[in-house]
């Protein structure tokens, strides 16, 4: 495979123009937008939970119970998006 030039850039734009419509695709780079921001967010929050966590150490005590539920925020301050989280929980001993 070749490096791709500007006739087949061009040309790739003309098929999504007109397989998705040109009313469209604003929508869809919105949505796609704000998915990255969410995937943005969640990696952070990961990320300083790891760290809070290792700077935390193990658990003493298994009985503490249940962490607070996370919230989800589509975008930085705004909250009438976010939904709060049900994590799953392995009940089962091993």
């Amino acid at each position: 495979m070749g490096r791709l030039g500007p006739t087949e850039i061009i040309l790739i734009l003309v098929v999504i123009i007109l397989l998705f419509g040109a009313k469209k695709l604003p929508d869809m780079a919105r949505s796609l937008g704000k998915s990255a921001r969410i995937l943005k967010s969640e990696a952070k929050a990961m990320k300083s939970d790891d760290q809070q966590n290792a700077a935390a150490g193990p658990p003493n005590d298994a009985s503490q119970g249940q962490p607070a539920p996370r919230t989800i925020q589509a975008a930085p301050g705004d909250v009438t998006s976010s939904r709060p989280v049900t994590e799953p929980t392995d009940t089962a001993k091993r």
